[in-house]
């Protein structure tokens, strides 16, 4: 198992981890991992690795067996041997535009409150698939409302609740094609807002950041048909 310290604080940037396993395709499993594991539309964490003896870039970080988290190495290599203690630095640029953008989003499935069936994150842009008919008129309108939101720097925190929780609530659930992980008996909540002023309460497994004042302004990017009930709308950081 990999101790999740992006879960306790994504602002982590350098820690230092053991070497636990390599993965029969050349991948590192460390203890712990401040690197974000591919998933749920957001990209693997990338940085260095650094040990006595070697050092290497990370390209991508991916979901191993159990909960083991799996550093790909940018280039095959020799790996550090296990049980090395190893220091860890995040390309925390990315990262944190990453964590940007992941916010971002959620301000637009309140804006556009339809279903989700899919979405994207990268460092400069995002996008989310809504089950949506037809493409929002007042592109103008849903802007201002997004930055708005960026602008009232409401606080993002995370919540934990069980299965059984979610369950009588499903409305929690934006996503139509994605449903939240369920194994480990407890399901992990992003609010965006405090008490009666909560914008957005939704399971999320990603990163984000603490305020929505840090995400920046927002423009509103191209809508596209992806078919009879869905459009896809893109974001992008208007800088």
């Amino acid at each position: 198992m990999t101790e999740m310290l992006f879960r306790k604080d994504a602002y982590l940037r350098d820690v230092t981890a053991d070497v636990v396993a390599h993965t029969a395709e050349g991948g590192i499993v460390l203890d712990r991992s401040i690197f974000y594991p591919t998933g749920g539309g957001q990209p693997g964490d990338s940085g260095t690795i650094a040990w006595a003896g070697g050092e290497m870039s990370i390209a991508t970080t991916v979901k191993g067996e159990g909960d083991q988290i799996v550093l790909v190495p940018a280039e095959p290599r020799a790996l550090p041997p296990l049980g090395a203690t190893v220091d860890v630095s995040l390309d925390w640029e990315r990262r944190y535009a990453h964590m940007r953008i992941h916010t971002a989003l959620h301000l637009l499935s309140v804006v556009l409150p339809f279903g989700v069936t899919g979405g994207s994150i990268g460092a400069g842009r995002g996008r989310l698939d809504f089950d949506m008919e037809d493409a929002p008129e007042d592109r103008d309108a849903i802007e201002e409302i997004l930055n708005d939101h960026v602008s009232a720097d409401m606080r993002v925190s995370e919540e934990w609740i069980t299965q059984a929780d979610l369950d009588a609530n499903p409305g929690m659930v934006k996503t139509l094609s994605v449903q939240p992980p369920r194994g480990a008996g407890r399901i992990r909540l992003v609010r965006i807002g405090e008490g009666g002023h909560t914008v957005d309460l939704q399971p999320c497994g990603g990163t984000h950041v603490a305020r929505t004042g840090e995400i920046g302004a927002l423009r509103l990017g191209k809508i596209e048909k992806k078919g009879r009930m869905n459009r896809r709308v893109y974001l992008h950081f208007d800088s």
